[in-house]
């Protein structure tokens, strides 16, 4: 059950907000202005002349599997928002926050953000999974803001999504009983058929719910594509113990909050909930959790 809304909408509209509510995503289409996404893009420019003579991944950047000191691919900035004005800008505006506030409520919480960029003909892709099963809280009024910094096709590894699988179970996305933060569509009775791919021109958003099973493929195209990923969630959601939200002292996960007002009252909703532990002895992003998966779908058919 999700918290009271206004009925006052600040963007969305009536339409917007029940598809959400149905399907567990909307896309706004150029929602960002072009001179912001330029700054964006700008910045990406940046952080990927950093990665030159770079020979493995830090705390800053996520290189591809193929990056080369002389021909570097990065494939996530990592906390963008804390390397970039720019980003930390947009994520505080209402460009973002306003459709954020229509379908979470006025108080809302930073949970992270990451830049991800699938490189011209390679890019890997990302397998299916769910964010809530990764941290799974006291309520599942979670979402993740998509900002395209480039025109999102067919070729070019969009995001793909399975409509109204945010009301359905969180999926076991464990292998070998440890966690491997992907699932396998087939045990869990989907088919990759169903998926909606979310395309979009440059400066549009995506939001996606928490729940919602997703995933992106390899970008086929000869055009990089980079996806400013900003997730959040209600104030009032807590994390559940074993969270991959990592611990934080009540004081830091109280400087998370972007608007409204702090509570010490968590909301609890009857949510399904996995808890995804244990954790793999080799730690990472989701790229490298992935990897030990063993039965993998959009990563195994790249390879093919």
């Amino acid at each position: 059950m999700a918290a009271p809304r206004s009925t006052s909408r600040e963007v969305l509209s009536a339409e917007e907000v029940a598809s959400y509510d149905e399907n567990g995503y909307v896309v706004l289409e150029r929602r960002v202005p072009a001179e912001t996404v330029a700054a964006l893009k700008a910045e990406l420019a940046r952080f990927q002349e950093a990665a030159r003579g770079m020979t493995a991944s830090d705390d800053k950047l996520d290189l591809e599997d193929s990056h080369k000191p002389d021909e570097p691919r990065v494939r996530r900035v990592k906390l963008p928002h804390t390397q970039s004005t720019v980003v930390n800008e947009l994520l505080r505006s209402d460009i973002v926050l306003a459709p954020v506030r229509d379908l979470v409520g006025p108080s809302v919480r930073l949970h992270t953000t990451k830049l991800n960029v699938k490189s011209a003909r390679y890019g890997a892709p990302v397998d299916w999974h769910q964010d809530f099963a990764f941290y799974p809280h006291t309520n599942d009024d979670l979402l993740a803001v998509g900002v395209m910094l480039d025109d999102v096709d067919e070729q070019n590894g969009p995001l793909m999504v399975f409509p109204g699988s945010h009301r359905a179970a969180i999926y076991d996305h464990h292998s070998g009983g440890v966690f491997a933060g992907t699932m396998d569509l087939e045990a869990s009775g989907l088919d990759m058929a169903d998926a909606v791919k979310l395309k979009a021109p440059a400066g549009s958003i995506s939001i996606h719910h928490a729940r919602i099973v997703h995933g992106s493929d390899t970008n086929r195209s000869p055009r990089d594509r980079g996806v400013l990923f900003l997730e959040m969630m209600a104030a009032d959601a807590f994390p559940v113990l074993g969270s991959m939200t990592g611990a934080l002292s009540f004081e830091d996960y109280d400087a998370r909050l972007l608007c409204g007002e702090p509570t010490t009252r968590p909301r609890l909703e009857p949510v399904p909930v996995r808890v995804p532990q244990p954790q793999p002895s080799t730690r990472g992003s989701i790229y490298e959790v992935q990897k030990a998966a063993a039965k993998r779908g959009l990563a195994a058919a790249a390879a093919e």
